[in-house]
């Protein structure tokens, strides 16, 4: 309809470029988009700037940067399936922002839609009015007319500053190998064009622009970028460490010095340690892991090492799909293997001497003795579930250590629950057994709450009494015997048979929570010997037991890495 896209060039899930948004079906990064619309009814020709953004719960700081860059936004909802627990939180941002939101209702075409039952979900749910929400279907082109008529007549133009001065706000950026770092900017007032001299507010550094360009939605050069446009500015930048997104580029003479409002701090809720699998690949993946912090600023990122798994990093994630999206990425796009440890969060831990420190590696837990007590943050959640689950909602949320404050009815078949959680019991496997028992129909939000006292412990897991870092974990006293016994029974099936017995351990402290061996190998000393005297096959045997003895004291008990990546893959099954 705007012509941006030529027909033969059309496909499914066009802005979504990544080969894992196209496999799991879900917005990853935001993509963004410009379009010329001729609006017929006043015969002018307007330029739409778009922004398709994700709605998973672990990308709404990706939403949170779009929606500053935008004076709007288009509420999409599935008519199939209804409101879900993340429209809620994306249109409180939306309301933060001060944007205008148009609500669509989309897929109406399909036969499960219930169109009306989505209006009253609008009201009650949202407090939105439901003769603002426009019916359509982007597979018919069904309500098309309709949005773009909304979009001119609801959302205001760009607002314009008293002067000209260039004030652009960085929304993203992605590392190209041969331009360098590529800017994604919104501009709020001034221009910009090949040639200008720029600089970067938060680091006073000044770059020389190579190119300007806008999305459409592949780069496509421009002379000059305008106030209100939003696009691309490439200026020669190779290292990565120097972009942060939200900061303001204004000119390096005569430019502003008032940065624009930036975006809320990155507040990393999931913690897991990042190894590559061959040791000599740790420059490859630390140089990985930059350049997808530049695409990605949600990521926090500090060196560590570890005896069983040596150099690697301690990364930060805003949840369990954003950990596993990003782990992906550095497999696909950057060809390193790596092996990761079990997420954790941050705990805080009061010490015997009034001292509170924050512990997100379990490596890094005090000695048990100093502790006066751990605290774990909990979160807010909402879930919204048909009410025929509610029963066996109830059961999970008491096997995750919640508890549901209030339930509200929604319609007839669905119901809202506010539960307060552990953040640590439902990182792993709580949505996917949400989703089991509603057979998809459910879905979950959260947003930090606070920290409470909990009876925290360590577990650690010993090979022939040593312990391993990179298995321990902390976890509530009433989960850590089933913990460890499902670590050890799968390091028993992993770890191959040596010489000497090998004992595997779960343990608190000094209790020995369960215990699996695995049996030496046999070695038939006496083969050699024919017939003859008793006592030369006893000699034998009696030489090989004080053999493994020592072997059993000195010997060193070899964990292949394919032992700690069935341990530490994200597999829930048996937690």
């Amino acid at each position: 309809m705007t012509g941006t896209v030529a027909e033969n060039k059309m496909k499914e899930q066009l802005l979504d470029s990544m080969d894992l948004e196209r496999e799991r079906g879900i917005t990853i990064k935001a993509h963004p988009v410009s379009m010329i619309y001729f609006f017929p009814e006043d015969k002018t020709h307007y330029q739409l700037n778009l922004i398709d953004t994700p709605g998973h719960v672990d990308f709404s700081y990706e939403v949170s940067r779009s929606l500053s860059a935008c004076e709007g936004a288009l509420l999409v909802i599935d008519a199939t399936q209804g409101i879900q627990a993340q429209t809620v939180s994306n249109v409180f941002l939306a309301e933060k922002h001060n944007l205008v939101l148009i609500p669509i209702i989309n897929k109406i075409d399909l036969p499960t839609a219930n169109v009306d039952l989505v209006k009253k979900q609008l009201e009650e749910i949202l407090a939105i009015p439901a003769d603002e929400a426009i019916a359509a279907s982007a597979k018919e082109c069904i309500g098309i007319d309709k949005i773009f008529k909304a979009i001119i007549q609801k959302i205001p133009p760009p607002a314009s500053f008293p002067d000209e001065t260039l004030r652009a706000l960085i929304f993203d950026s992605v590392y190209d190998p041969y331009k360098g770092v590529i800017l994604y900017v919104r501009l709020f007032s001034g221009k910009i064009k090949k040639g200008d001299k720029i600089l970067l507010l938060s680091t006073s550094k000044t770059y020389e622009v190579k190119e300007v360009g806008i999305f459409c939605p592949k780069m496509v050069p421009e002379e000059v970028l305008y106030e209100g446009n939003s696009g691309y500015i490439i200026a020669n930048i190779k290292n990565p460490s120097e972009i942060k997104i939200g900061d303001t580029i204004t000119w390096e003479v005569g430019g502003t010095t008032s940065p624009l409002p930036g975006f809320q701090e990155i507040s990393p809720m999931v913690f897991s340690g990042i190894y590559p699998l061959n040791s000599s690949e740790f420059e490859k993946l630390k140089n990985a892991i930059q350049k997808l912090q530049i695409n990605d600023p949600a990521i926090t990122i500090s060196q560590e090492s570890s005896v069983a798994l040596g150099s690697g990093f301690r990364c930060g994630f805003l949840g369990l799909l954003h950990m596993e999206i990003v782990q992906e990425r550095l497999r696909r796009e950057y060809g390193v293997d790596i092996l990761t440890t079990y997420p954790s969060v941050v705990y805080k831990v009061t010490l015997r001497s009034g001292e509170i420190i924050e512990v997100d590696n379990p490596a890094k837990l005090p000695d048990p003795s100093t502790i006066e007590h751990i605290a774990e943050p909990y979160v807010q959640a909402y879930l919204i579930v048909p009410s025929e689950n509610i029963g066996e909602i109830m059961q999970l949320i008491s096997e995750k250590r919640g508890s549901c404050e209030t339930t509200e009815t929604l319609d007839q078949n669905k119901v809202i629950m506010h539960c307060l959680f552990p953040l640590n019991e439902i990182l792993v496997d709580f949505n996917d057994k949400l989703k089991s028992i509603t057979h998809g129909y459910g879905s979950m939000d959260y947003k930090p709450a606070d920290y409470r006292i909990s009876d925290l412990v360590k577990l650690d897991i010993l090979v022939n009494g040593e312990p391993i870092e990179a298995l321990s974990c902390i976890v509530h006293s009433s989960k850590a015997e089933s913990r460890g016994r499902s670590i050890i029974q799968k390091l028993k099936e992993s770890i191959p048979r040596h010489l000497f017995k090998i004992a595997l351990q779960a343990a608190v402290g000094s209790k020995i929570l369960a215990r699996e061996d695995i049996g030496a190998i046999g070695k038939n000393v006496t083969a050699k010997c024919y017939g003859g005297d008793i006592t030369r096959k006893r000699k034998l045997l009696e030489k090989q037991k004080e053999g493994k003895k020592r072997m059993k004291t000195f010997g060193k008990v070899d964990i292949p890495q394919e032992a700690f990546l069935e341990i530490l893959k994200t597999d829930t099954k048996q937690l």
